[in-house]
């Protein structure tokens, strides 16, 4: 996984330090950026829609101990699929049920579409 983190890096000519958790396999691949330089902004967001889908492929997941954010939850459908986000918004309805609990956030917008990456 580093190796495949560092060739997406010199892909999208951005910088990306990786760290994590030896004992457990979770790594935090992490890019230092300018937020005000959108062209760097979408190679920064189209490098980690590579390293998700990099993840998923190796048996992975985008997300550990932190859960996803509002970054990553476009990308959760790659992983539980979407009979795993109905379950998700099931649950969410059920404690839920008038939407008033951190609204619009992990729902909020559609899943991404599935890269198709040649390697």
């Amino acid at each position: 996984m580093i190796l495949a983190i560092n060739r997406i890096a010199d892909k999208y000519r951005v910088n990306i330090c990786t760290f994590g958790h030896a004992g457990d396999g979770n790594l935090h691949p992490t890019c230092t950026t300018d937020a005000r330089n959108e062209e760097e902004i979408h190679r920064v967001e189209e490098a980690f829609a590579e390293i998700f889908d990099e993840a998923i492929s190796l048996g992975g997941t985008i997300t550990g101990e932190h859960g996803v954010g509002t970054v990553k939850a476009p990308y959760l459908e790659w992983k539980v699929g979407s009979a795993g986000i109905d379950v998700m918004k099931g649950i969410k309805q059920v404690f839920d049920p008038n939407g008033i609990m951190n609204p619009g956030k992990i729902f909020a917008k559609s899943s991404r579409k599935r890269l198709v990456i040649s390697k």
